[in-house]
């Protein structure tokens, strides 16, 4: 049943206010306990920028010669198991190894009171999965200056210099991996958690000192490390020994996502880079890198690396972006309170394909249990990609639901999309539309259905054991947004109850809550409503926003009476009911891949 439970989240670190009351305590006071540390040491301006698997990042400053210095401190979890916890000092001798102006410089490494701590240059800027986030995709002059730096980094990883003679492997390029200074469009490599000396050259021939080393284990076992499941390439991801190419791809899935704006590389064959805009060698060249075939892969690496120079020349301008129209309805509706969004994703089963030996069980990592296994393994590159559109849309403040369903003829949407920030629009618009074109084509027949909820509100029930009952601590309420007048009501309005019990959803919930769900099914509302069920912990996510104000006591009478169910649930899992406010359903047909589209041979003229 835990193992059930873990599939609830996809698939990044869950926000904190989704943690139990004790959980959350202890992460709040250890991030204190590591302010209050590197205060000690003399640091100012000290905040958490990044945290993950394996540890936390924060960044400080410091006076140095009387100029401010400006860092980054990586500290490992102290919970990890020691030869995890020493990744960190492992990393730090990596970065030693490196000397490159895209690269920042180690500092220090150290350990105080048990605690590994890395100290290293902080390069300025945003990291360019948050810039892709806040701009959708960057423009084709943008993609081509990026890639020309990535590929002069690449250039300089594959030389066989330091002390070990060897090309280096950095094993995780992905955006959030890259920082870009706007201001002199120049990106800076970070985080080489996953670096390691390559054993086999960019001809894929061994990299050794000695006939002896070429004949050691050294060339039997892999030493690569895992990276991002939603960058790396294939041979990385199978544990094939350590090379260049392993950056390559990564530099390939990095391009093409921030071209798309998306955030992983299994979108390209419905959406190629081809039909991106993008200048047509550039397209055809990324194309290449992203190509089933590990021959044509090689090929067209080496001629990224050959012809960027080249291509870096290009004369480009940033063209008139056109408006984009959502393909679905989006709602904006400006909040003055914080969003945490979180997607919860149901009936994912029949997007995984049929008869599919799953390869990676015997892999032991945290990233790959966390962010693949329990989520996109068994499934093809579109499906992939579909799941991780649908999870980029909870990385805006959104809020509502989505209900798809895969025909013969095509595929038919339901959706509620409430976006909180009117800023966002253009970028959001983008990735709705990005979810819409991978969903056309996939050709399934089958249901998905996806809740996107503000964690801040999620309730949170404790218990002393799993036998006890969950009790409804007072003054607790299930909180509710009232339209200021009655919206439209369509003939027919969606039901809680349309697509019947959710075969994924584990929990069954008690009689009378469901009674109390019937009823409030027939007030003119939106939203939805999860429990989700720990042994000894109770989360209720909801969205709601009543449509009749009317019957606004009506509502809230409702919720208080589900709450006092609480103590009726047994069993764990989860169980979730999604209403959308009518029946507002838009077709459209299956379309295997977007058409061509390029950059324009003289940019001038248009």
């Amino acid at each position: 049943m835990t193992k059930a439970l873990q599939q609830f989240y996809i698939p990044e670190e869950q926000s904190i206010y989704l943690l139990s009351h004790r959980d959350a305590r202890k992460l709040k006071g250890w991030v204190a306990l590591c302010q209050t540390e590197l205060s000690q040491l003399g640091f100012e301006g000290i905040e958490l920028i990044g945290k993950g698997a394996y540890g936390f990042v924060f960044a400080g400053r410091a006076n140095v010669g009387g100029a401010p210095a400006h860092y980054v401190f990586k500290f490992s979890r102290i919970t990890l198991p020691t030869h995890l916890q020493e990744r960190l000092e492992e990393e730090a001798f990596m970065l030693d190894q490196i000397h490159h102006p895209r690269i920042p410089q180690l500092i220090a490494y150290q350990r105080i009171r048990g605690q590994s701590i890395l100290v290293m240059e902080r390069a300025p800027g945003l990291n360019l999965e948050e810039m892709s986030l806040a701009r959708g995709r960057l423009s084709p002059r943008l993609i081509v200056r990026i890639a020309a730096q990535l590929a002069d980094i690449l250039l300089a990883l594959r030389q066989e210099t330091g002390p070990f003679g060897r090309p280096l492997v950095h094993g995780d390029i992905k955006p959030s991996n890259l920082v870009f200074d706007a201001e002199r469009e120049t990106v800076a490599l970070i985080d080489w958690g996953s670096s390691v000396f390559a054993q086999l050259d960019a001809r894929l021939q061994p990299v050794g000192n000695n006939v002896m080393e070429l004949m050691s284990n050294h060339q039997q076992h892999t030493n690569a490390r895992l990276g991002d499941v939603y960058f790396i390439g294939e041979e990385q991801l199978e544990g094939a020994l350590s090379s260049p190419r392993f950056d390559e791809q990564g530099v390939a899935g990095t391009l093409y996502a921030l071209a798309s704006a998306q955030s992983c590389r299994f979108g390209h064959r419905a959406i190629p880079a081809s039909s991106l805009g993008l200048p047509v060698e550039f397209a055809r060249t990324l194309d290449a890198m992203l190509d089933p075939d590990p021959a044509t892969r090689r090929r067209a690496g080496d001629y990224f690396l050959e012809r960027m120079p080249a291509l870096s020349r290009l004369v480009m301008v940033d063209l008139p972006l056109e408006p984009l129209t959502p393909l679905v309805p989006v709602w904006v509706r400006p909040v003055s309170h914080g969003i945490d969004t979180v997607v919860y994703s149901s009936r994912k089963a029949f997007l995984r394909e049929a008869n599919v030996e799953p390869t990676l069980d015997d892999v032991n990592d945290v990233q790959l249990d966390r962010y693949y296994k329990q989520f996109m393994q068994g499934m093809g590159d579109t499906e992939k990609a579909f799941l991780a559109s649908v999870s980029r849309l909870g990385k805006y403040p959104v809020v509502g639901g989505l209900a798809i369903r895969w025909e013969s003829e095509g595929i038919y949407i339901d959706s509620s999309l409430n976006l909180h920030d009117p800023a966002q629009r253009p970028a959001f618009t983008q990735a709705v539309n990005n979810m819409v074109h991978l969903a056309r084509a996939i050709h399934r027949q089958g249901v998905f259905k996806s809740c996107l909820f503000n964690a801040r509100q999620t309730l949170h029930l404790e218990r002393e054991s799993e036998h006890a009952a969950f009790v409804r601590a007072d003054n607790t309420h299930i909180r509710f947004e009232l339209s200021a007048t009655p919206e439209e009501r369509r003939t027919r309005q969606h039901s809680y109850f349309e697509d019947g019990p959710d075969p994924e959803e584990l929990l069954r919930l008690p009689a009378t809550i469901m009674g109390l769900l019937e009823r409030l099914n027939e007030i003119h509302h939106t939203g939805m409503i999860i429990f989700e069920a720990h042994p000894r912990h109770l989360k209720i996510h909801s969205y709601y926003r009543l449509l009749d104000p009317e019957r606004e006591r009506d509502f809230a009478a409702l919720l208080d009476r589900i709450l006092d169910a609480v103590s009726l649930i047994e069993g764990l899992g989860v169980s979730g009911f999604m209403k959308m406010p009518y029946k507002d359903t838009r077709f459209f047909s299956h379309l295997e891949r977007q058409p061509e589209r390029f950059y324009p041979r003289n940019p001038r003229a248009v």
